[in-house]
This record gives structure tokens, sequence and C-alpha cells, in this order.
């Protein structure tokens, strides 16, 4: 097919003046100014270290995707988090009016520098030393029962060395409760594409963007959570492709977007997306489903490959056939002529990539979304060749790695799954014995916090009260654990849960101070050390896996010999013995180095991860099909603003003008309910209420978007996706009168 430019500007006016949209420039001089008592250090982490935002992978300011500078707004946001100095540990001495501050407010008081203990009844924290703290927790961790500890790892520029060392140092413990972040985002990708490629990582390159004739984002707004990805839509599209976005929302910053970075975008903007197709929330596998059905009757699979290369699909076929494509269109709130024309951009390209994230995997049945997504892509063979692909895209830049470390629950290193003779190899490898059952979610751990069967917890980074449905519950469970020991960078309002019995702060340093550097792994699956950057050292922090390791002698010293570790080359060197495709793990030792497991791409020459070593179609139903959904019911979708995960960095979100209190609602319905922008609205749950303010937009009818974490409290716990353990954040909603 030929390709032709598609490059295409959106604004006369330079640099999108007048315009709701990032101001990058400014931005940068603002990040300056905020950084002026440490610009030297700073610039060294911005050219010398692998970037702690999202998960593109940029080591120092190049990729290994496109030529030229990569710098983005996500980087320069957590830039201060990396050259701040400490705070005024005073100040936890009375933990009320901490605890009345909001996240931002909390981060901007400095860096958490000696480590701090409070006591049930106690106001606040007072300051112990690292030895006096470790002998405590030593004392305490070693009289509970391993089955009711546990550990949590979140993304926050966590290395793969300490997310290894974590969940060695649970199971020589005795514990298979150690879970990470990337059980709140991509579980459901893990399981989806096991299920039908017997694979747990996407099986592109960004280059394959380049080379394929259409890309399709499911419910992922990079221009938000990865903006140098924008770059390179920018290039794909001058390269020929063509660009899809299924989501609720026609968000902005995927309709136009000004990468700072290329003159010609900076200048005049690029249209990202030709054509969006707002589905319902929810409605995406039922889209799926339909866009299917349409493609079989036209004849539009590549029946040779999935004879030759696949199973399972005459059952696929005939449960699809049964499935009323007047339920389908219902279900995904679109006509049937949106889906010829999804189906006539699938007809047209040879090749493609299909790209995901949490749209698509936050909710109870995210896991079936994920594998209906493939089911798709393999009816057009778009796997294992240049330019095709599944890519479930990665918004923070340990999750990739967390998992392949083994700091899962229900999986050892290497995605390895728990069984009782995985457990005696890893067993006999390490020198000690590991237990051979799956461990508590983090949901698990919270709900069993909250039965009062969780003794000790283990905490590294993150703010459950943030990210978790029902945050009065959450801190109701939180405050039931005896022993919590909180590691990070700096104060979260977790932190501040009065505790059943004792509660420690441990200061941690950032993956630039850590001697030694460290490792993350990429979406592309690129495992990239960061080196460490002299010349920043606040107080007394200490890095994560050493503090781990000090917590395994203090439990368990007579044993402690099995597992310690002299440095975090060592660390490498473990890995690389322990899961066979992290081999080249051992040989990263400067700045730049780097691999990429499993090759530019997975599953070439028609070869899959599965027993069988063929694909599986697998068959699927669709949530609520059939239901008919009241006229006064609202399906709300909980968004991303402005910030890091829960780290709210802007009040205002610059890509769409929309405050914190905003709830989007689609034109019409406003119309319909003779609402206009800012009038107020409280919307109500079988969980809770939130009072905000009406934001008009291009939405799909029938539904709402509102803030994360703010409308966090209308969600419900309880709620799961049966595969991957992710919490539905998402609710039905009424509007109270």
């Amino acid at each position: 097919m030929a390709r032709h430019s598609r490059d295409k500007p959106v604004s006369l006016l330079p640099f999108g003046l007048g315009l709701t949209k990032p101001r990058h420039f400014l931005g940068m001089l603002r990040v300056i100014w905020e950084n002026r008592s440490n610009l030297p250090y700073a610039w060294r982490v911005l050219s010398r270290g692998v970037c702690d935002g999202c998960a593109l992978g940029t080591s120092g300011l190049r990729d290994w995707t496109m030529d030229g500078t990569h710098l983005c707004m996500v980087r320069l946001e957590l830039l201060r988090l990396n050259t701040m100095s400490a705070l005024d540990h005073e100040r936890l001495s009375d933990v009320s009016s901490l605890a009345e501050l909001s996240g931002s407010a909390l981060r901007d008081l400095g860096r958490l520098a000696y480590p701090m203990r409070r006591r049930k009844g106690e106001t606040g924290f007072t300051r112990v030393t690292f030895e006096e703290a470790f002998e405590d927790i030593g004392q305490r961790w070693g009289g509970c029962s391993p089955e009711r500890t546990a550990m949590y790892v979140t993304s926050r520029g966590v290395t793969n060395e300490v997310y290894y060392m974590a969940q060695k140092v649970m199971r020589f413990l005795g514990s298979p409760n150690v879970d990470n972040s990337a059980r709140l985002c991509h579980s459901p990708s893990t399981v989806g594409l096991k299920k039908t490629l017997g694979v747990a990582a996407t099986t592109c390159s960004y280059k394959d963007w380049y080379d394929a004739d259409l890309i399709v984002f499911f419910g992922s707004n990079p221009a938000n959570d990865q903006p140098v990805a924008t770059k390179y839509l920018v290039q794909a599209r001058r390269n020929g492709a063509r660009v899809l976005t299924v989501n609720a929302y026609k968000e902005p910053g995927m309709e136009r977007y000004w990468v700072p970075s290329d003159a010609r975008s900076a200048l005049f903007g690029s249209q990202i997306t030709d054509r969006f197709f707002l589905v319902n929330v929810g409605g995406d596998l039922a889209f799926v489903q339909a866009v299917a059905k349409v493609l079989v009757e036209r004849g539009g699979v590549h029946q040779e490959f999935i004879e030759a290369a696949t199973s399972g699909y005459e059952d696929w076929e005939k449960n699809l056939d049964d499935q009323s494509m007047d339920d389908l269109l219902a279900a995904c709130g679109l006509p049937r002529t949106e889906i010829e024309a999804f189906v006539e951009e699938m007809l047209a390209a040879e090749k493609a990539v299909f790209v995901w994230s949490m749209g698509i995997t936050q909710h109870a049945h995210g896991s079936d979304t994920v594998t209906g997504l493939v089911n798709l892509g393999l009816l057009r063979e778009y796997v294992g060749r240049p330019g095709t692909g599944m890519m479930p895209i990665r918004g923070h830049s340990g999750v990739q790695g967390g998992a392949e470390m083994g700091a899962y629950a229900t999986a050892f290193p290497g995605g390895v799954p728990v069984t009782s003779e995985n457990a005696s190899q890893l067993s006999d490898l390490w020198g000690f014995s590991v237990p051979d059952s799956a461990g508590w979610t983090t949901v698990d751990c919270l709900e069993e916090a909250g039965k009062g069967n969780l003794e000790a917890f283990w905490i590294i980074g993150g703010n459950f009260l943030s990210t978790m449905p029902e945050p009065e519950n959450i801190a109701r469970a939180l405050g039931k654990i005896s022993l919590r020991v909180h590691t990070d960078i700096v104060l979260t309002k977790q932190m501040f849960v009065e505790p059943a019995d004792t509660v420690y702060l441990l200061p941690s340093q950032t993956r630039y101070e850590q001697k030694g550097g460290g490792t993350e792994t990429t979406t592309e699956r690129r495992v990239v050390f960061s080196p460490h950057i002299p010349g920043h050292q606040v107080g007394e922090a200490s890095c994560e896996w050493e503090m781990l390791l000090r917590l395994a002698k203090a439990v368990r010293p007579e044993d402690y010999d099995t597992i310690h570790v002299d440095d975090a080359a060592a660390i490498r060197g473990d890995i690389a013995r322990t899961v066979p495709f992290y081999k080249p793990i051992e040989g990263l030792v400067a700045q730049g180095d780097q691999f990429q497991w499993g090759g530019e791409r997975l599953c070439t020459g028609r070869t899959f991860g599965t027993d069988d070593g063929k694909a599986h179609f697998v068959p699927l139903t669709p949530p609520g099909l059939g239901e008919v959904k009241g006229e006064d019911a609202f399906i709300l979708a909980t968004r991303r603003g402005k910030q890091f995960n829960s780290m709210v960095q802007k009040e205002t979100d610059p890509l769409t003008g929309a405050d914190r209190d905003h709830i989007l609602m689609s034109h019409g319905d406003a119309k319909r309910l003779g609402l206009k922008r800012d009038d107020p609205i409280v919307l109500k749950s079988r969980a809770g209420r939130f009072a905000g303010r009406v934001f008009p937009v291009d939405l799909a009818p029938g539904t709402l978007q509102g803030h994360f974490p703010e409308g966090n409290v209308l969600l419900s716990s309880g709620s799961t996706d049966e595969g991957g353990g992710v919490p539905d954040y998402n609710a039905e909603v009424t509007i109270e009168s």
C-alpha cells in the first residue's frame, strides 16, 4: 500500500498561543527555577540517568527509538524529588496538621532524611537510629507468623535490583505475600497475553510504529502519560501510518499535540489521531467483538495464518456468532457505521500495532478485554512481524521489571508459575526453603488487614489512600496492622494513619543515589543501566535493597549468609542465574548499557510461548450484554490529570483545561440535564458521594469522568478483575437532585 506523510499542522498561531495546551518552554523555565539550588546535580541526573518517569526508557537525553534529544515534562516535573534537601523533621512530632496537607504540599516539605518511629497513642514521630529501628522491627516481625506478614513495592523510580531483593527477602522470611504496583495497572495485560500468546510483555518495539500502516490506541492517553511517545507518533504519521483512538473521551492531547523537541511540531502543532471511536466506559470488549464479527463476515481474516499457527478459532467463532450485533452495539454505544469504519481501517492495513493502557485494564473484566484485543489482532496476524504488535504501554518506569523480578504474589522471578516443583528448584538455587503457594495480592493484603489478619506490612513508596477504592476503609485497615514500615523519599498521607502498635518511616535513596547503580525494564522489554550519580546525599537516606537485607538479618540472623550480597552488581549476577532471559543483566555496568530481552519483537516465525507453540483464540462474552441501563444512571471512569500516578502536580490539566473537581460530561447529556460549564453537581454511588462542577466535553453519552484520586470516594471495593486482581476503577453513579 502506498505510504504518504500524514503530518498535518493544527494551528497557524506559533506555539499554539491562545489554545488550551501545555506550555512546555515556560514549564521548563519553572523547573529550572525550582531546582536552582542544585542545578549541577539536576543536569547530571538528566544527562546521565535513566528516566524515573514513564517506561519509555530514555537514557540521558536519548533513547533507542529515534535520533535527537528526548526530554519531557513528566521527567522534569519529577526532577525536584531528586534535588531537594531534607524536610524539617520536627514537624513530624505532631502529625495532625500534616494530615490536612495535600500530597503536593507534603512533597514540597522536602525529603525524608532520618528514621522515625510512632507508637500507638503518640501524636507524632520521634527520631531513632537505624540500629534501634531494625532491632525492634526484627523482634516484632520475627514474632509474627510469616503468613501474616506482607510487602508492597511501588513503581516510584524503583530499580529491578530492589524488586528482586524484595521478593527474595520475603520468601527467605517464609512469606509469599509480596506484590507490586503492576498489580494495580497491567496485571490483566499479563493474564490476557499469557492466555493468547504465551508471553507477558509487549510483543514489539516502538520502532514498529514507524513501519505500521495503522496504530490503534485503546483506553490510552500517551500525550499525558508518556509524552515522548507523541514524538514517535508524529514520525510514524510522517512515514504514512494512520492513528485511531478508541476511548470514551476525545482526549485533546490525542487530537493534537505540540512536540517541543521537534521544530515544526513545536511551532504549529501536530495532528495525532485520524479518527476517534467514542465507546462507552467498559464497552471496549463489546466494541472489539462487534469489529471481529464484521471482519469475519467481510472475509477479512488471514485464514492461512489462522490454520497454520493458531488454535481454538472454531470455538471462538461459534461463541461470537451467538452474540447479537444489536446487543454488542448497545453495549459499546456506537452505531454499526462506526464498526464498519473501523473494519475498513483494518482491511486497509497489512501491518498494525494495538496499544492499550489503564482504560482497558482497570475494569472488573480487564483480562477479558485484553484477551479480546489480542483475538482481534490475530485475525489479521498483527503479531510477530515488523510493523505489528500487541503493546500494553507502561506509565511507570519500574512496573515491567517488578513483575519479572518476582515481586508478584502470583509468580516467581521470570513469570514462572508458583508450583511446588518450581518452588523446589528455587530452593535448591537459593539455598533456603521457598514457599510453594501463591501469596496475597495487593487487594488481598488490604482486605486481610481490614479483618485483622495482617500483623506486619513493609510498604515501599505508594499511597494506598490515593490509589485504592473507598479510601476511608483503607485507612481503617492500615490502622489495624500492628507493625507498619514505610520506606520512601517523601511524606505521604498513609504514613499518618495511627498504628495499632508501631509505625516506622525509613528514608530511602533515589535510584540515582544508589551506589553501584541500578536497572529498569522499559515497555519494550529493554533492560537499561542507570549509573550512580554522586553529589547528593540526604541525611541518612539508605538504599532500599540494603534496608531489605537488614530486615532479613534482623529477623533471621542465623541464616543471613544464604541471602547476603555485597553490592548491586552481585544482585544482578543473582538475577542472571535465576531468570535465564535476564542473563545479560550481569554485564550492565555503565551508562548506555542495555539489552532487549526477546529481541526486537516476540512471536516471530509464528512461534508462540504457549504449550503447543500456537496462538490461542479464546471465546469471550462482554459483561452485561443485553442489559438496559436506567436513564438516570451514569458510568463514571476515573482519569488522571496533570499528575504522575497519584502525585498531582497541577490543579488544572493543561491538556484539557479541567480542574481537579470537574466532572467531565458529554455535551448532549449536559444539554439534556440543563447543565453548563462549572455548574455544581453531586454524584452518588454505592460507596459515597462527590461534589464537583460540570465540564462538558466530547464524551460518550451516558458516561462521566472524574479525576483520580479525588473521585475514588465513589469507587466500591470488592470488585476486581478475576484474572489479574486489579480493582475496578469505575462506578455506576446517579446525580443527586
